[in-house]
């Protein structure tokens, strides 16, 4: 999944867990600026593991700019308790906020994490791990940021998501 020089495109075909952990964690390393992540319900399998905390902690901690957004499209199957990202984005509110997505888009069955505009690791059903990983073709990162900044604007900020005084 390395990014050429020449700045063509690096797609990959994704097929299994462990190829899509990698590709999730990749782009959590690449990320300078920004991250946006779809999920169905946090995917601890995902975004509670160390390959992909680690580098979320050191982004998070070594810019002050940096903005991690998380739309949640089934929030009732989401796992709160104990789950690291979320303890991680309780405590790191000013770079780490978490949506619920209305009802009206809770259609779509895809997953997803785009790193700054210009990589994506994509699953069409979330239920499943094929996918794709593109690390370097900005149209088709743009497309499902656009998708993504567009149910993010009508998303409410759920008050159970931010930091309590239990937490620290």
């Amino acid at each position: 999944m390395d990014n050429p020089k020449d700045g063509t495109a690096t797609r990959s075909v994704i097929t299994t867990l462990d190829e899509y952990r990698e590709a999730v964690a990749e782009l959590a390393t690449r990320a300078k600026r920004s991250m946006s992540i779809y999920t169905p319900n946090l995917e601890p399998m995902l975004y509670d593991q160390d390959i992909f905390l680690e580098p979320v902690k050191r982004l998070v901690l070594a810019r002050g700019h940096v903005r991690l957004r998380v739309l949640i499209s089934d929030p009732a199957r989401a796992q709160r308790e104990g789950n690291r990202f979320m303890q991680m984005a309780r405590r790191l509110t000013s770079f780490i906020e978490l949506r619920n997505v209305p009802p009206e888009y809770r259609n779509n069955p895809a997953s997803f994490i785009v790193a700054d505009d210009r990589a994506i690791a994509y699953r069409q059903q979330a239920t499943k791990w094929e996918g794709i990983a593109e690390f370097n073709d900005q149209n088709v990162v743009r497309r499902h940021l656009a998708y993504f900044d567009e149910v993010w604007a009508v998303s409410l900020i759920q008050p159970e998501m931010r930091a309590t005084a239990i937490d620290f």
